[in-house]
């Protein structure tokens, strides 16, 4: 078998690269997510463990109903690597407006600190304690329990779809944006290489594709129509991996890169926040 050059790899999954603005993306997420914090700083930085950035963020529904709000559990992106939750709580407006509550999540970052290393295996044992302690503690903020979606962009795809095959959670629907499902490709990207590390037991843990399908969960998959062939090919590949049943959707956004696709997220008026909308408000 030919490996794919290591130079097409990078062309494939090096998405600042292929989105020359990105950095325009970042400040505008930055401004708005810090104007969001302002306005809602009362449920920020809750610890969901005592571990690395085990904090997230909690922004109620604009109106709560005695602990009946669907909630939103959304996770960052950034490669395992970069980001941080506080940069999209610009995420939670819409959402909150139309009834539900959103939860973002922090994680530690790969590949951690001398001493500490951080693996992506780490990340989604961390994702799993966060969404426990939201099933534990969202009542407190106007959120049911009982009516949890997951929802991710890239890496947070990723662990959305992971978290939805763990047993005993009380999520049943999941939405990834641009989402990662295989990283065998990504142990020979040489722009990820060093911050991941990842080893063949990692791909073997740490892939959904390779996992059984969910036995009741949802997944829901979309990408950018201008994302590289990589990112559509996973797309399509968690359908075929799952089946139908498990991945009802699976479409491709014309217009959208890998980053403008969370700015359609949050934006009430564009079809993938309604969508999002449909899930939450979906019964179980």
């Amino acid at each position: 078998m030919t490996l794919p050059d290591p130079a097409w790899l990078d062309r494939m999954y090096n998405n600042r690269a292929r989105v020359p603005d990105h950095p325009a993306y970042f400040a505008r997420w930055a401004e708005a997510s810090a104007r969001v914090r302002a306005a809602q700083p009362d449920a920020l930085d809750l610890a969901y463990g005592e571990g690395m950035k085990e904090t997230l963020d909690v922004f109620p529904a604009d109106a709560q109903n005695s602990s009946k709000a669907p909630v939103l559990f959304f996770i960052h992106g950034g490669y395992w690597r970069s980001l941080d939750k506080s940069d999209h709580s610009f995420v939670a407006p819409g959402f909150n407006a139309g009834g539900a509550c959103v939860v973002v999540p922090n994680y530690a970052l790969c590949p951690g600190v001398p001493g500490r290393p951080v693996t992506i295996p780490d990340i989604a044992l961390q994702m799993a304690k966060a969404l426990e302690w939201t099933t534990q503690h969202i009542a407190t903020y106007g959120g049911d329990p009982r009516r949890i979606t997951l929802a991710g962009h890239s890496a947070g795809g990723h662990l959305a779809a992971m978290l939805l095959c763990l047993r005993g959670q009380p999520a049943r629907k999941a939405l990834s944006l641009s989402g990662l499902y295989d990283l065998a490709p990504l142990m020979r990207t040489p722009s990820l290489q060093e911050a991941l590390r990842l080893t063949d037991a990692d791909v073997r843990r740490a892939s959904p594709a390779r996992w059984p399908a969910p036995s009741q969960g949802e997944l829901y998959s979309v990408v950018g129509g201008d994302e590289s062939e990589e990112f559509l090919r996973h797309n399509t590949l968690i359908r075929q991996a799952w089946g139908p049943r498990a991945v009802p959707g699976c479409d491709v956004l014309p217009g959208l890169n890998h980053f403008s696709i969370v700015d359609a997220l949050a934006d009430p008026a564009h079809a993938l926040h309604r969508k999002a909308r449909a899930l939450l408000n979906a019964p179980d």
